[in-house]
Order: C-alpha cells, then sequence, then structure tokens
C-alpha cells in the first residue's frame, strides 16, 4: 500500500489515512467496471451485419459431360505439349519462340508479377512496422493557449519563449493484432489473384500456341494447294497448245481454245490468290511471334500431318482440371470468398500497438541528453459503431462481386463444355466427309489411269489423257480442303481440351 504515495502527491493531507486509500482503491475498480460495461455495450452496439440472402451456387458436376453421341476414332489427351505430336520441327521453333517472347506473353508475365507484389505488399502489413524519425520543429508559443507558460523567457523557470527549436529523433513501431483473421483473409485473397495470373498465363500460352499452329498449318495447305493449282496449269497450258494446234490446222472450232485458255488464266489467278494469302499468313504468324519485318524464318513445305484428334466420351472434373481459363476463373472465386471473409471481419474489434522510443527537447542543445528521452507505448482497440452503412456497402459489394464470378464460372464450364461437344462432332463429320471424298478421288483416279493407259496403247490421243487428270486434281483440291479443315479442327479440340495443362491439387468451391 505504501507504493500509493507517489511523489506527485507529497504533502496531501489525506494520502497518510488508510481509509482514503482503500476509497481510492474502490474508485478505481469501479472506474475500470464501468469501463468494461460501455465496453462490452460498445460491442453490442457495434455496427450489425446485414445477412442478404445466400451466395450463388457453383455448376454441378453431373451437368459437366459431354452428350452420350460423340465418339472419336480413338482415346486420349492430349500431351503437355501437344504440337509435338505433329513431328513437324518448324511448327515446334515457330511455338518455342512465341512462348519466349511474343508481346502477349511478356504482358501475362508482367501481370503475374504484379500479382505476386500484390502479395507481398499485403502479407508485409501483418509484421512489424518500424521507422525511424529524426524531426526539427521551429514553432512559436501561442502566450493563450494550453502551453501559454513557455511562451514567456524565465531562466529560472527554464523558458525561453515564445520561440523554439524542438528536435525528435528515434525509433516508432507499430503491430497489428489480427484478433478475427481480416489480414489472414486480404493474404488469401492476395493469393487466389496470382494464383489465377498462373493460370491466366497458361491460358496465354495455350492460345498463343494454337494461333501459331493454325496459321503455320494454313500456310502450309496453301503451299499443297498452290502444287494441285501449277500441275492444273500445266495441263491447261497443254490444252491451250493442243487446241490452238487443231484450231490453226482447221480440225476444230477456236471456241474450244478459248475455253482452254480461259480455264489456264482461272488457274493462274488461283495461284495468284493462294500467294497473296500466304504473305498474309506469314504477316499474322510474324505480329503474333512478335518478330521484326525480317525476323520470320523461311517456312519450306512439308507433307500435312495425318494425326487424328481424340475425344474423350466423359468430361467431368477432367475438363476443369485441362482448362486453365477455368482454373483462373475458379481462383478468381476463391479469391472473392476471402475477400467476403475480410469485409466481415471489419465489423468486428482491431487491435494495435504503436511505441516510440527516442528523444524530444524543446532545446536542440538538450535532445540527446538522459532528461529528453521519451518512451511511449500505446495499445489501441478500435471498434466500429456507426459507419453511415459504409462496412455493410463494402460487404454488399464483395458479395456481388462473388455471386457475379460464380456465375462467370458456371457460364464458363457451359460454353468449355459446347466447345468440345462443337469441335468433337464437327470432327466426327469431317471424318466421314474425308473417306467419302478419298474414295471420289480414287473413283477419278480410276478413270485417269484408263485414259491414261488408253494413250499408252495408242487408243486414244495425249489431250484425252490430259483432260482426264483435271477432275482428278479438282477432286484432290477438294480432299486437301477437308484435310486442312480437319488439322484446323484437331488444333481447335487440343485447345477446346485445355492442351496439357494440369493445375495442382483442386480446391472445393465452398462459398463463405
Amino acid at each position: 500500500m505504501r507504493r500509493l504515495r507517489l511523489p506527485i502527491f507529497a504533502g496531501h493531507p489525506n494520502m497518510a489515512r488508510p481509509e482514503c486509500i482503500r476509497f481510492r482503491w474502490f474508485r478505481g475498480i469501479t472506474l475500470w467496471a464501468a469501463v468494461l460495461g460501455s465496453s462490452v455495450c460498445l460491442i453490442a452496439g457495434c455496427a450489425l451485419i446485414h445477412e442478404k440472402g445466400k451466395p450463388n451456387a457453383t455448376i454441378a458436376p453431373e451437368q459437366i459431360r459431354l452428350a452420350d453421341d460423340i465418339h472419336l476414332a480413338s482415346d486420349g489427351w492430349p500431351s503437355a505439349r501437344w504440337w509435338k505430336d505433329y513431328g513437324d520441327p518448324q511448327l515446334n521453333a515457330l511455338i518455342d519462340r512465341a512462348l519466349a517472347g511474343a508481346p502477349t506473353m511478356v504482358i501475362a508475365h508482367a501481370r503475374v508479377s504484379q500479382a505476386k507484389s500484390d502479395v507481398e505488399l499485403v502479407r508485409a502489413g501483418m509484421g512489424l512496422q518500424t521507422v525511424a524519425l529524426a524531426l526539427i520543429n521551429r514553432e512559436h508559443i501561442s502566450a493563450h493557449g494550453f502551453l501559454g507558460p513557455f511562451a514567456a523567457s524565465d531562466p529560472a523557470l527554464g523558458t525561453t519563449g515564445p520561440w523554439y527549436t524542438e528536435g525528435i529523433v528515434g525509433l516508432s513501431a507499430s503491430l497489428a493484432i489480427d484478433i478475427w483473421g481480416k489480414q489472414r483473409a486480404e493474404i488469401a485473397a492476395s493469393l487466389g489473384v496470382h494464383n489465377a495470373r498462373l493460370a491466366e498465363t497458361s491460358a496465354v500460352e495455350l492460345e498463343l500456341s494454337a494461333d501459331v499452329a493454325q496459321l503455320y498449318y494454313g500456310i502450309q495447305t496453301t503451299y499443297q494447294l498452290i502444287a494441285l493449282l501449277e500441275e492444273s496449269q500445266k495441263v491447261a497450258a497443254f490444252e491451250v497448245e493442243s487446241h490452238s494446234a487443231r484450231a490453226a490446222r482447221g480440225l476444230e472450232e477456236r471456241t474450244r481454245t478459248e475455253d482452254a485458255r480461259a480455264l489456264e488464266l482461272a488457274v493462274q489467278r488461283q495461284i495468284v490468290d493462294a500467294l497473296g494469302q500466304i504473305r498474309q499468313l506469314r504477316e499474322s504468324l510474324r505480329a503474333l511471334i512478335g518478330a521484326g519485318p525480317d525476323g520470320l524464318p523461311e517456312i519450306v513445305p512439308v507433307p500435312l500431318p495425318r494425326t487424328q484428334a481424340s475425344l474423350p466420351a466423359m468430361l467431368s472434373y477432367e475438363l476443369l482440371a485441362r482448362r486453365p481459363d477455368l482454373q483462373a476463373l475458379r481462383w478468381y472465386v476463391e479469391s472473392s470468398f476471402d475477400r467476403i471473409d475480410a469485409a466481415k471481419a471489419a465489423f468486428y474489434p482491431s487491435f494495435n500497438i504503436k511505441a516510440f522510443f527516442g528523444f524530444d527537447a524543446l532545446h536542440l542543445s538538450d535532445l540527446f541528453t538522459h532528461a529528453s528521452q521519451q518512451i511511449n507505448l500505446i495499445p489501441g482497440l478500435y471498434l466500429p459503431i456507426f459507419d453511415g452503412g459504409r462496412l455493410n456497402a463494402n460487404l454488399g459489394g464483395a458479395r456481388a462481386v462473388s455471386n457475379t464470378l460464380i456465375e462467370q464460372y458456371n457460364q464458363a464450364v457451359l460454353n468449355a463444355v459446347r466447345d468440345v461437344a462443337k469441335t468433337g462432332s464437327r470432327l466426327q463429320d469431317l471424318d466421314a466427309d474425308v473417306r467419302l471424298q478419298q474414295q471420289k478421288v480414287d473413283a477419278v483416279a480410276f478413270a485417269k489411269d484408263s485414259a491414261e493407259a488408253r494413250y499408252q496403247r495408242g487408243l486414244a490421243s495425249r489431250l484425252v489423257a490430259m483432260e482426264a487428270r483435271q477432275p482428278w486434281i479438282a477432286e484432290r483440291v477438294a480432299l486437301l480442303d477437308l484435310d486442312g479443315q480437319r488439322i484446323s479442327q484437331g488444333i481447335t479440340l487440343a485447345k477446346a481440351l485445355g492442351g496439357g495443362y494440369r493445375a495442382d491439387a483442386p480446391v472445393e468451391l465452398a462459398p463463405r
């Protein structure tokens, strides 16, 4: 009890009386009880969370499947580097170059770096924050203010007013105590965005590789078309020469010569159009991979691949595990749940501790003396009571964003299944068309071979044999067009299936 006799109360007539001490103890306990009771009342009267219905539900797994009538020739998934199946070194080099330096890839990696910085920024807020201070304050003291006695100059009292040069040097620290998990939820939300950006980078890679492959095989298909057109042009030139010679001898009308010439000119025009298409495809490919005006290597004609696309009969969550765009949306939904948790935690009291250690003096000459030492320790409790609806508006906005993302995710899943179903169905139709067209090519080839045989035996003229080649070339052009479409649809299917993308361990989408 003697410790209550502090020097500041020396000489007080009641300090030595035990009943006064007991009275002060009782008054202190009463004061703390009043503070505790007020805190309970404040907690009971803090801003209330307005519940506004349940969050939207994610799509059911049984809805994520294909129709039962879609079947392709073989089964299996595209590999991680699915374009390797085509066995074309030129294509491999172009895609590798695009993935390494295409502008879209640079942007995607920059977005991932930004998301990583956001995670580090939010995470840093949970740690101890310490800063060094060094301040000089030249101030004039008001004679009528709280520090009025210091406005006068009285050496006996140590005042030299009204002007003072105050100096402050020290360390200031603060620590936020995450009682309700608000900061943890914010970190989790930032991590979700970072994971979504990583998945989006894989989606950009898939989009880029598919586009490069489409353009590349567009060029290769056009090369094959030009080769067939040049073959047709040789036949047409021979026909023009033959009909012109026969017309000069009076053996036939000139009309047939002009018809043959018109056919030759039409073929030449097709060749010119095909060459122009190759230039356009090359420019699109150059811009896509980020090459300079002369940076695209020469693309040498090669035979078209004969790979066969495959499609599982049931996709279910396998589709979700392979589609990076769906994985990105899933992570955005996860992040939105964490943001809802953070918005809810903002309704509860927050606690932090601030501290200062250093020197503070009204005269710079006294700044680093022992008497100028200053220590502050400030625990703080902050409780929202009346905020004008700001916290509920923030929570409502977080819920609305989450529900929107959930519906976007659901729609994206349905669109993904639709894309796979449409592409698979189109591939089935193309497979049937190719088989029928191949039979037609074989039939026309038989007629062409018969005409060649008759010419070799002297039973028909060479003109008849050459004219029989034109229908065969035309049917091969039609078959080439179907083969090009089948390659294009196969690339589209690999893209629709997510290429070779595999996410890490799946995270359950459980609305909070």
